[in-house]
C-alpha cells in the first residue's frame, strides 16, 4: 500500500493499546493499528488475560483437543495476529474471568482478573508504560465497550495506570515516570455506524446482519456524541479481517464479522472511531489522527 502522507510526521512515535483478551486487538481498532504500524509508528498491544475461559465460537474448531489446550492455542493465535498487524505485544498474565451467566449471576471465579485490586493489577501495566513510553494509549470506555467483567476491569486498570505511570512517587522501582500524552477510548461498535452499514446493505439489496440487533439497540445520541476522533483506515480493512481470522477459536469465518463487503464499508464508514478523554498537548476536535497535536521533534 502507498505510504500515508503523514508517515514522516509519525516516525518515532509510539502507540499502546490495552485489551482484555487475545482477539480484542483484532476486533477493535485493528485497521487503524495496521495503518499506523505500516507507516512507521511503533504499536504495542498489552493483553490483560490469556482468554482461558473464552468459549469456542467457531464450530469448525469445536473438536477434541482444542478446549483442553485453549490457553496455549489462544497464545498461538495471538502470535499470528500480531504478525499480521505488525505489532509487538505483552501479556499482563492475569486469568480470564469468563462471561457469567444465570439469574442471579454466579460469583466470579476466585483469582480472576476482575477480582484483582486495581492498584495491584496496574503494577505490570505501569512497568510496561514506563518501559515502552507510548505517546498515546487506548482502552475501553467505562462500560467496557460491552459489560464483560474483564473489559470493565481493563478500563479501570488502564485509566489508573495512565495516571500513575506519570507519578514518580508511585512505585519508583517500576522505572522512570512517563507521561502518556493522550488517552482514548474505543467506540468501534457505535450505533450510527451500525445503522449506516445496515441501511447501505438494504439499499444494495443485501441482507443486513444487524437488523435484529438494531431493533433492541436504544438510541443514545449523547453517548454517540462522545466520539471525537475518526481515523480513516479503509485501506487496511482486509488486514483487520486477516488478523481476526487468525483467532480461529473465537472467529467463525462465516459469521457476521465478514458480512459487509469492504466496498460498502469503505464508502459508508471508512474510519475507526475513538473518544479523546485526556490530552496533555493542544489539539482541536474533531480529529482524524490519534497523534494530532503531537510533534515528533518535541516528543520522540
Amino acid at each position: 500500500m502507498p505510504q500515508h502522507p503523514r508517515a514522516a510526521d509519525w516516525a518515532g512515535l509510539r502507540l499502546m493499546h490495552v485489551h482484555a483478551h487475545p482477539d480484542d486487538e483484532s476486533s477493535k481498532g485493528a485497521a487503524s493499528t495496521a495503518m499506523y504500524s505500516a507507516n512507521g509508528v511503533d504499536v504495542h498491544v498489552v493483553t490483560c488475560t490469556g482468554g482461558e475461559r473464552g468459549s469456542i465460537l467457531n464450530p469448525k474448531m469445536d473438536r477434541p483437543g482444542i478446549l483442553e489446550n485453549i490457553h496455549e492455542i489462544r497464545r498461538q493465535e495471538m502470535e499470528r495476529a500480531r504478525d499480521i498487524l505488525g505489532i509487538t505485544q505483552d501479556w499482563l498474565g492475569f486469568v480470564d474471568s469468563g462471561w457469567p451467566e444465570g439469574d442471579p449471576l454466579p460469583p466470579l471465579p476466585e483469582g480472576c482478573f476482575a477480582l484483582v485490586p486495581v492498584e495491584e493489577a496496574a503494577v505490570p501495566l505501569v512497568r510496561l508504560i514506563r518501559s515502552i513510553r507510548p505517546h498515546v494509549l487506548t482502552t475501553y470506555d467505562e462500560r467496557g465497550g460491552y459489560p464483560h467483567p474483564d473489559h470493565v476491569m481493563c478500563h479501570q486498570v488502564s485509566v489508573y495506570a495512565f495516571d500513575k505511570a506519570a507519578d514518580p512517587t508511585w512505585h519508583p522501582e517500576l522505572g522512570e515516570a512517563w507521561q502518556v500524552l493522550k488517552l482514548y477510548y474505543h467506540h468501534g461498535f457505535n450505533r450510527p455506524k451500525t445503522l449506516a452499514l445496515h441501511e447501505a446493505m438494504l439499499a444494495h439489496g443485501l441482507e443486513s446482519p444487524y437488523a435484529e440487533r438494531l431493533e433492541s439497540w436504544k438510541p443514545e445520541p449523547e453517548w454517540d456524541e462522545r466520539i471525537t476522533t475518526k481515523v480513516p483506515c479503509s485501506d487496511y480493512f482486509g488486514v483487520r479481517d486477516q488478523a481476526l481470522l487468525a483467532h480461529a477459536t473465537q472467529i467463525d469465518p462465516d459469521s457476521s464479522w465478514f458480512a459487509i463487503p469492504h466496498e460498502i464499508q469503505a464508502t459508508v464508514w471508512p474510519t475507526e472511531d475513538f473518544e479523546l478523554v485526556t490530552s496533555h498537548v493542544e489539539t482541536t476536535v474533531p480529529e482524524d489522527d490519534l497523534f494530532a497535536g503531537i510533534s515528533t521533534e518535541e516528543h520522540a
